[in-house]
């Protein structure tokens, strides 16, 4: 069935069919021309044949580099797995569970803690971790400052 047409309907133009100045809108930048593959002409032979000519260097031994010899290692030793500090019976070597900073200590040399007492406050991975003392005793000694950065095995105090 035919579509009658309307009264009052216009005209729309196509997009090819308007033609705009550029120049005259402010803002608006020309975009180059652009060039298809069609357009493009080969270059010649003698550009070709240069562009592939090979290095005067190419395939020579460049000249010998001097080495540095590499450093000789340490021998592993268990010695580095364990605590600087040691623990005589009795005692309680706290250290550090995971890397991170002290960010308090709650206590003092030769004072008297609680197993459940938060000793010191370490942040890592941006959350402060409580470190509890572990047993009831004195604090014997703190080998760490308020703001240290230590690394996971680190000896933060012992408790005797």
């Amino acid at each position: 069935m035919p579509v009658p047409e309307q009264s009052g309907t216009k005209h729309f133009k196509r997009p090819s069919e308007y033609s705009v100045d550029h120049t005259a809108i402010p803002g608006v930048v020309k975009m180059p021309e652009v060039k298809i593959a069609s357009d493009v002409k080969p270059a010649s032979a003698d550009k070709i044949a240069a562009k592939n000519e090979v290095h005067p260097q190419a395939g020579k031994d460049p000249a010998p580099r001097k080495v540095a010899p590499a450093p000789a290692k340490a021998p592993a030793t268990a010695a580095a797995a364990k605590p600087a500090v040691k623990a005589a019976a009795g005692e309680l070597v706290i250290t550090s569970p995971l890397p991170g900073v002290i960010k308090e200590i709650n206590v003092k040399e030769g004072q008297a803690v609680k197993a459940a007492d938060v000793v010191c406050i370490l942040e890592a991975m941006k959350m402060g971790n409580e470190i509890h003392a572990g047993k009831d005793g004195t604090v014997k000694s703190i080998n760490v400052a308020k703001e240290d950065s230590v690394l996971e095995g680190t000896v933060i105090m012992v408790i005797a």
